[in-house]
């Protein structure tokens, strides 16, 4: 089981990567254009997907061996323990609360202004977490 949730949770990553990315590229070359449906439905793709991808990553963290609280003084270790869950975590949330602060606004303008700050931090923060670990090592989980 493991192995095959391993195996999910890097392909899915790719898929997140696209869908993000294809969000702030379509809220990016809006300016004044209606928010539509298909804009709502790539925003809300790239947030279930995100949360796919959160929910599986959780249940690896805690049946993952390399998840060792004792060996924190290691780097590698540090990093699945602590670092790569908060940033995660982290980006997801900046993800939710720009398609929430999206979905409220009146304008449209404003709607595509949310997702383009909230998604463009969160996908800054996964990047920031790839190429941390990839400063450290090719180990992964």
């Amino acid at each position: 089981m493991y192995t095959g949730l391993l195996h999910l949770h890097s392909a899915l990553r790719y898929v997140v990567l696209v869908l993000v990315l294809l969000a702030i590229i379509q809220a990016i070359t809006a300016g004044n254009k209606p928010y539509t449906p298909t804009n709502k439905k790539i925003n809300l793709f790239a947030l279930i997907s995100a949360h796919l991808q959160l929910v599986i990553g959780l249940i690896l963290y805690f049946i993952s061996p390399n998840v060792d609280f004792s060996k924190m003084s290691d780097p590698i270790f540090r990093y699945w323990n602590v670092e790569h869950i908060t940033m995660m975590i982290l980006a997801i949330a900046l993800i939710t609360i720009g398609y929430s602060k999206s979905k409220r606004a009146k304008e449209d303008k404003a709607k595509h202004r949310a997702i383009y700050i909230f998604y463009t931090l969160a996908i800054v923060i996964v990047l920031l977490a790839i190429f941390t670990m990839k400063g450290r090592s090719q180990w992964t989980m």
